[in-house]
């Protein structure tokens, strides 16, 4: 048996493991997970190894240093995984790994298991191969990622010596396509929010009140038209605060990513896109702050009829940020201006959710330089910088907690199916992962 059917072999232990974080039910199951994960490390010849407790699931830290004089890479991974439903789509049980077409399913396999242990066993490659490690490493691996990581933050910060690092590295990112290598190297940040209007006391009678009293939803409506000009910007004072003009270099990088803008809208159904005027599709949903109603309600929407003016309406408003936006400073901007526009007659009231802070890492950095070299010694092919329009909070902590550039060295694909059924991983990403990540370990 090869190297490459073992390691396949000790990744299936590691997929058997059901460690959903989300369900209390499967807690053992998580601890379970560290634990495994605590030998793996321990076989591969990392030292210092501990499961360390939380107020949710354990964080599993261990480190080799002995390369003096040499770089120090901090691996970050997670163990947790998204829960199996619908358990009927899918073709072979969640936590029953198979082998199909050179894919291997199950449920973790690319997010973030699969590509997680890529690192675990390109160190142990590298120590059976030269008894040492080129770099100093350390790993900090989570169990509840899929749960927004509630309890890492304050780790990190607590324990920022332990964790310091010339370079964050982390799997759990995809490729444009297979074949073509990526490096992610921005990250929006994330304000999400609930807005709850009030008008009367009670829903009225549209007969007996009609005309003569505010309507909740309208009021509604109007408060939410005015969050943007018609030409698509976002037209809340202060919200562009921070947002910097995208240099040639970064609109380069992001038109460099291959897009069918038709196709895109034959899949979608669209006639047209739309957004701040300016900027293409793809700066608009990579590069560009945006402010999206994501959800209304309010008044009778059961089937019949009901003629009422409705006395509550409540939506549901996230944004994603970019540059040195402050998810805080936009929150009160938005309450700034929904007191400026607050309709007659009508009060509210906010609840702020969620908040991310964007990251941006420049793909000039040594860093992400080496790991683009090693994708294109292994692969043939020179990766391309993606800036992805969504939010992984965690990055952003490393990148400012540490101050070290997070290099998002993913090797999945975006057909893999993270977070469905019959998630799979492709095993020439897993067997070529563990060989490009050596490679990157010696280059530094």
């Amino acid at each position: 048996m090869n190297h490459n059917e073992h390691y396949i072999n000790e990744l299936n232990e590691f997929l058997k493991i059901p460690s959903i974080s989300s369900m209390p039910e499967h807690k053992e199951d998580v601890k379970k997970a560290a634990e495994w994960l605590k030998g793996s490390l321990q076989k591969a010849g990392i030292e210092n190894l501990e499961v360390i407790e939380t107020k949710g699931h354990p964080i599993v830290y261990g480190d080799w240093l002995h390369a003096e004089g040499k770089p120090t890479v901090l691996i970050y991974g997670h163990y947790d995984v998204q829960p199996a439903s619908p358990e009927e789509l899918w073709e072979t049980p969640a936590f029953e790994p198979t082998i199909r077409d050179d894919k291997l399913y199950a449920r973790g396999a690319t997010d973030d298991k699969g590509q997680l242990f890529i690192h675990v066993k390109a160190v142990e490659k590298l120590m059976q191969e030269n008894g040492e490690l080129p770099v100093n490493v350390k790993f900090c691996i989570e169990g509840e990622e899929e749960m927004a990581s509630p309890n890492l933050p304050p780790f990190i910060e607590d324990n920022q010596e332990k964790l310091a690092a010339d370079a964050v590295l982390i799997s759990d990112t995809s490729f444009i396509e297979k074949g073509q290598p990526a490096i992610c190297t921005s990250l929006r940040g994330a304000l999400a929010m609930e807005l709850n209007l009030k008008t009367a006391n009670t829903d009225l009678h549209s007969g007996v009140y009609g005309g003569g009293v505010p309507n909740a939803i309208h009021s509604l409506v109007n408060l939410l038209d005015s969050f943007h000009d018609d030409n698509g910007k976002v037209a809340v004072e202060g919200f562009y605060k921070g947002v910097q003009d995208p240099t040639s270099q970064l609109r380069e990088e992001v038109a460099s990513i291959p897009f069918e803008e038709e196709k895109t809208k034959r899949e979608l159904g669209l006639e047209s896109f739309y957004g701040e005027e300016g900027f293409t599709f793809q700066e608009r949903t990579g590069i560009r702050p945006t402010l999206e109603i994501n959800g209304l309600a309010g008044g009778f929407h059961e089937e019949g009829f009901k003629t009422i003016v409705p006395s509550e309406a409540h939506a549901k408003i996230s944004c994603r940020l970019v540059g040195d936006q402050d998810p805080e400073e936009i929150y009160e901007a938005i309450l700034d201006h929904l007191n400026n526009y607050k309709p007659v007659g009508a009060s509210f009231e906010t609840k702020k959710l969620i908040t991310a802070k964007p990251v941006s890492l420049h793909s000039n950095n040594p860093m992400i330089q080496k790991a683009a070299a090693a994708y294109e010694q292994v692969y043939g092919v020179a990766p391309l910088f993606p800036k992805e329009g969504g939010s992984i909070p965690i990055v952003e902590v490393f990148s400012r907690v540490l101050r070290s550039p997070v290099v998002m060295m993913g090797f999945g694909l975006p057909s893999e199916n993270l977070h469905a059924p019959n998630e799979h991983i492709h095993l020439e990403n897993f067997t070529n992962g563990i060989e490009t990540v050596t490679t990157y370990l010696k280059s530094l």
